[in-house]
């Protein structure tokens, strides 16, 4: 989910190529009204506020997508490639089956993917003046796993600054877009990726030249300082997903997924054949039915 796996594996050694290379033929988340939510565990929903009591429409005529590697479809067609076609926010493959392409009659014309792959909760505040400007009836966020996913647990971005980025974002998309509702989703549980990924040789190989070493580094040992190192990334997605809520709770036309894709248990076929830790092609479309039925079913 970060910008250095791309530098990494490009530098990697010929046996290492040839090893991928074996694998890819087996493959073959308005006016402002304060209501801040309960703290919980912060994957939890929100506490209601006034927001609840808008009317939320279900049939926005265009949308616009926010956030990172996930969001691109990365590592979801092919080894270091961007799939914006297999994206689960805006994507127009037929085995995705996308929010956009579900809401929208015509997703091309209509939906816009601004997600940037490496991207972190300080690079939103861009992408939300970048809507603005298209003027979408609907966003959705999916942002802050690269804030966990540091060169280590100690560099994680801290929750405060993460708060104000957000903050910021949101901030940007009130003023500029009054009328247009905002849907975020939380950060996935990427222990839980962790744990089904690590049983996958090829991919522990690939964890070891970069992918989010906060979590994945060592990926075999199971001694007491890796899991705190583990538990700690963890907590601090919680955390993450607790300020997403209770900031979003904020705003009347701003929506949290309560949690949702938090909770998902993504199994090993939900999860890309390249990196073990993007999501597959199947697991943008779990994340597309995802997103779409905690904000547009019911």
């Amino acid at each position: 989910m970060r910008e250095p796996l791309r530098r990494a594996v490009r530098g990697a050694t010929a046996a290492l190529t040839g090893l991928l290379t074996t694998a890819l033929v087996a493959a073959c988340s308005v006016t402002g009204t304060e209501a801040p939510a309960a703290a919980g565990s912060g994957a939890a929903s929100p506490r209601p506020s006034a927001s609840a009591a808008l009317a939320w429409n279900t049939r926005p005529a265009s949308l616009a997508a926010l956030g990172d590697s996930i969001t691109r479809g990365f590592d979801a067609c092919g080894v270091l490639t961007d799939c914006p076609d297999l994206s689960w926010a805006t994507g127009s493959g037929a085995s995705v089956t996308s929010v956009a392409t579900r809401l929208l009659a015509r997703p091309a014309a209509a939906s816009w993917n601004l997600a940037a792959s490496g991207a972190r909760m300080a690079d939103l505040p861009a992408q939300a003046e970048r809507a603005v400007a298209l003027r979408p009836q609907q966003v959705v966020i999916l942002m802050g796993a690269n804030d966990a996913c540091a060169p280590s647990a100690a560099r994680m971005t801290p929750v405060d600054t993460f708060r104000r980025e957000f903050a910021t974002a949101l901030r940007t998309l009130h003023q500029g877009l009054p009328r247009t509702q905002v849907f975020v989703a939380s950060v996935p549980d990427l222990l839980r990726l962790w744990d089904v990924g690590r049983h996958n040789a090829l991919g522990r190989q690939i964890w070891k030249l970069g992918l989010c070493p906060s979590m994945l580094a060592n990926p075999e040992s199971t001694d007491a300082a890796a899991n705190a190192r583990r538990q700690a990334v963890r907590e601090r997605v919680i955390a993450y997903n607790s300020v997403l809520a209770q900031e979003c709770a904020r705003w009347k036309r701003c929506r949290s997924d309560g949690g949702a894709v938090f909770d998902y248990r993504f199994t090993s076929a939900e999860l890309s054949p390249w990196d073990w830790f993007h999501p597959s092609a199947r697991g943008q479309s779990r994340l597309a039915g995802i997103v779409y039925g905690a904000a547009f079913g019911s």
